[in-house]
């Protein structure tokens, strides 16, 4: 009788393991690690283009940006390295009003350029037909004597 329940339970493991399909016994790869994300200091030491890469033009160009261009993004980079390939199709007034510029944003906090930024997506976001009015503006701020800028400046803003 235990004879008879041995061949039993021999048959039906052995139907049972044929009746499965094949279990691939290979090793699996292991599994990829997400790719780590560099350090900030490794991210921006690999931050093209480098200073010494830029033409002797581009740099001359971009000149007032040289002390802060280890600093800057690979993005902002490839701005003012596009600006510094339109800067010599440009006119004379042109060009003399980008180096200003530059010169004023280079002398910007990053605090200050951060502002800068936030303030131009917002007037991109205004109609055409008001931006004049903000224009207008601007040219009535400038106008005003400096101790009266600051007190302009020191006043919360008020929301229409």
């Amino acid at each position: 009788m235990r004879r008879a329940l041995w061949l039993v339970l021999a048959a039906f493991l052995s139907t049972a393991a044929f009746a499965e399909p094949p279990v691939d016994v290979a090793p699996k790869a292991p599994a990829k690690k997400p790719a780590a994300k560099l350090p900030a200091a490794q991210a921006k030491a690999k931050a093209r283009p480098a200073w010494a890469e830029l033409t002797a033009e581009q740099q001359r160009t971009l000149a007032p940006l040289k002390a802060d261009w280890e600093s800057l993004e690979t993005e902002r980079r490839r701005k003012w390295v596009g600006i510094a390939k339109r800067y010599p199709t440009m006119t004379v007034a042109e060009q003399e009003r980008v180096q200003r510029r530059m010169q004023a944003w280079a002398k910007l906090s990053p605090e200050q350029r951060r502002q800068a930024r936030e303030t131009y997506k917002q007037i991109v976001k205004v109609p055409p037909e008001k931006r004049g009015n903000l224009r207008d503006q601007w040219a009535e701020y400038q106008s005003l004597p400096e101790r009266e800028r600051e007190a302009v400046t020191a006043e919360p803003r008020r929301k229409k």
